[in-house]
């Protein structure tokens, strides 16, 4: 029999996605359209993305150098922050690593680093804004950077689902709880709501709060998340959950099934970890005996329910941290990751659990030109793609963001 074991420990998650003009190296980037790394297209990924083999080194053997001196002469105004997810060539310039949640609270943390450079995606930035202070800049080195996840819940669209909830004569029985990989604008919308943000170790705890304030649970934008621990952790049936589709009028759903419903799951997914599939464990187990599949709570339900070990990106670090020596864990999370400890525990067999090679394309948007670009820039007395969020939203998100900081540990 497999056990599954499912962590509820160590914080995880991200944040936003705004629509916001700026200049970069290249030129002028209006909003944030996903812009895809690889050549091609692979049907059973999001919005097509083929990342076949190792991506190459930074053309310039010279950048290396460059970031050390821009740093230096930045010294304690600059304050670098560095994504699990991020590739190796600027991991390495990182002051801190970690989740998006945690690199936010670092940056919090840091109130006499006048510069907060966070390499990782658009709503990761916009979370650190929110919680640093107002003299502190956060610029995030490709604006291209964004998070198909958090693009896929937009403000008119949860607000068009609230109006159709209101229309049912359910709105006040719903509480919304947004995953921390959403956008500024809708941490506020729940905020605004009587709701909170979760992240993917403390969702569980999230869930039971909004339950004791309501009857009924909009869970944004991460159905997989959302349905993983409704499933397995409160003990709810996949028959109380319901998939709101905001493409689909009414979001392709009766009056009755959402009457009906505990969870009200939000049409969303990571386009990472939603490529992993039931035939990738099988297929690891048939190539490795003995294999521990330990997967991110963000993989499809017919994905965790194969798996021996779900949880949070530090937890699936601090498991193989504690791995036995020899033995072998097929990991279902992003590759750069997976390589990074792999490389970090070499007495150890960790594979991906995907035969296919795929990083998350946005989070790669990040490289060392751009990341050389942003720091000489700063260096020079220009502050670059500094993200902002306003003060109204930002006191919105504070509350949910709140609401989720007082939930028991």
């Amino acid at each position: 029999m497999i056990s599954r074991q499912f962590d509820d420990k160590s914080p995880e998650g991200g944040v936003v996605v705004t629509t916001t003009a700026a200049t970069t190296a290249t030129g002028t980037v209006t909003g944030l359209p996903l812009f895809v790394l690889g050549r091609d297209a692979d049907p059973h990924s999001e919005r097509g993305v083929d990342c076949p083999g190792e991506l190459p080194p930074a053309s310039d053997p010279g950048l290396v150098a460059r970031a050390r001196a821009a740093r230096e002469r930045l010294g304690d105004r600059l304050f670098v922050l560095g994504h699990h997810y991020q590739r190796d060539e600027v991991i390495q310039f990182a002051d801190v690593t970690g989740d998006s949640f945690k690199l936010a609270r670092d940056a919090a943390a840091r109130p006499e680093a006048e510069y907060i450079v966070f390499c990782g995606v658009h709503f990761m930035a916009e979370s650190a804004d929110i919680l640093t202070g107002d003299a502190q800049k956060v610029v995030l080195p490709d604006l291209a950077a964004g998070c198909s996840m958090a693009d896929m819940a937009t403000f008119a669209q949860v607000e068009d689902c609230w109006d159709a909830l209101e229309d049912a004569g359910l709105a006040d029985r719903v509480v919304p709880i947004t995953y921390m990989n959403s956008s500024a604008d809708i941490k506020a919308f729940c905020g605004r709501h009587g709701g909170a943000v979760c992240t993917s170790s403390n969702a569980r705890r999230a869930l039971e709060w909004a339950f004791e304030q309501g009857e009924k649970v909009l869970f944004l934008p991460d159905q997989h998340l959302g349905r993983n621990t409704a499933v397995l952790e409160l003990g709810l049936s996949l028959d109380d959950c319901v998939v709101y589709n905001p493409h689909r009028p009414n979001g392709g759903l009766t009056a009755e099934q959402l009457a009906n419903a505990k969870m009200i799951l939000w049409k969303g997914h990571c386009s990472v970890h939603g490529r992993f599939t039931a035939e990738c464990v099988d297929d690891v187990r048939a190539r490795i005996p003995g294999v521990n599949v330990l997967v991110h709570p963000e993989c499809r339900h017919e994905v965790v329910t194969k798996a021996d070990y779900i949880g949070s990106t530090e937890y699936i670090i601090r498991m193989l941290e504690a791995a036995p020596a020899g033995s072998a864990w097929a990991v279902g999370t992003e590759l750069n990751l997976v390589k990074r400890l792999a490389n970090r525990f070499p007495d150890k067999t960790i594979t991906f659990l995907d035969r296919t090679v795929c990083y998350c394309s946005t989070m790669n948007r990040i490289d060392l030109p751009h990341l050389v670009w942003a720091l000489e820039s700063l260096a020079a007395g220009e502050v670059v793609n500094q993200i902002t969020v306003d003060p109204d939203t930002t006191h919105w998100a504070r509350v949910a963001l709140d609401r989720m900081l007082a939930l028991p540990q």
